[in-house]
């Protein structure tokens, strides 16, 4: 934190050191703590709405922000976007921060087609996509999450592809199942208890088809030995199973953490208009659940 300098190097020459007055080392453990302070205040509607108007919802995770705003109408929801927006230049330009306003994307979800009016920011147009991704994940506009399925089933082929060789080898068994777990299962259910649960049958039966052709190459078994047998004798749990086991040991964290925000993450009682899985009903749904 202190007495730090730096230099410049331009070829093989060096500057001299200058003194660091300000900021943290490049990896220091107080850094997420000091950002976390440091944008705790980005604009909300807080103050700006009306007693029956709702606030939009702000999510920060490090230096990604996404703003949510919900209404019968799609029109009304963007106007709330839009005046956040309206708001933002002011608190950026008062702390120095800078938005990239082409990677700024607006995804509307729902039944309605017709798209509202443009959103600005900084003068610059915000472009209604129909799919974003955010946190690695990719949603689409129905909630489908066909483009996150074909993703992770894409990275996943790679991986397999790549360690053909070693999953085909003469490895202890439990070597390879251990491998295949930390280097392609963890592809194919990246933060899966936030969208598996959406996820149609087909979607599902197709990553539990990535996992049978890897557990299949591991055994070296013929086209003729039955999936679940050989996922039995190795010891692996379906892909539904291992979801379902990721997303209890998620909402028990959450209900039974520290932070108020997170307890009654999804409630049961708050149900989708139109259907929708919610992600706490893998905790609730047996495996025979049919989804449709």
């Amino acid at each position: 934190m202190h007495t730090r300098s730096f230099c410049v190097a331009v070829d093989d020459v060096l500057s001299a050191p200058r003194p660091i007055r300000a900021g943290v080392p490049q990896g220091s453990c107080l850094s997420p703590e000091l950002y976390a302070v440091y944008t705790d205040d980005i604009p909300t509607l807080h103050g700006h709405l009306e007693d029956w108007e709702d606030d939009v919802m702000l999510a920060l995770y490090a230096d990604d922000s996404a703003y949510f705003a919900s209404s019968r109408r799609a029109d009304l929801a963007a106007k709330k976007i839009q005046r956040v927006l309206d708001l933002l230049p002011e608190w950026l330009d008062k702390w120095r921060m800078a938005v990239n306003v082409s990677k700024t994307a607006a995804l509307l979800t729902g039944s309605q087609r017709n798209m509202p009016d443009q959103l600005r920011l900084r003068g610059q147009a915000v472009e209604w996509n129909t799919r974003v991704r955010y946190l690695g994940v990719y949603i689409d506009r129905s909630l489908r999450m066909t483009p996150q399925v074909d993703h992770v089933i894409q990275t996943s082929r790679a991986a397999r592809a790549k360690l053909r060789p070693i999953l085909a080898s003469r490895l202890p068994i439990n070597t390879k199942v251990a491998i295949y777990k930390c280097y392609i299962r963890s592809r194919l259910t990246y933060a899966a208890p936030a969208w598996y649960a959406l996820c149609s049958g087909l979607q599902r039966q197709r990553l539990q088809a990535q996992q049978n052709i890897a557990l299949h190459l591991i055994a070296g078994a013929g086209w003729y030995v039955r999936n679940d047998v050989i996922a039995r004798d190795l010891g692996v749990e379906t892909i539904e199973e291992f979801v379902r086991r990721l997303t209890r040991r998620a909402f028990n964290r959450a209900d039974a953490g520290p932070h108020p925000t997170l307890h009654n993450l999804a409630p049961l009682l708050d149900r989708p208009t139109r259907g929708y899985q919610l992600p706490r009903d893998l905790v609730t749904e047996t495996p025979d659940d049919e989804i449709v």
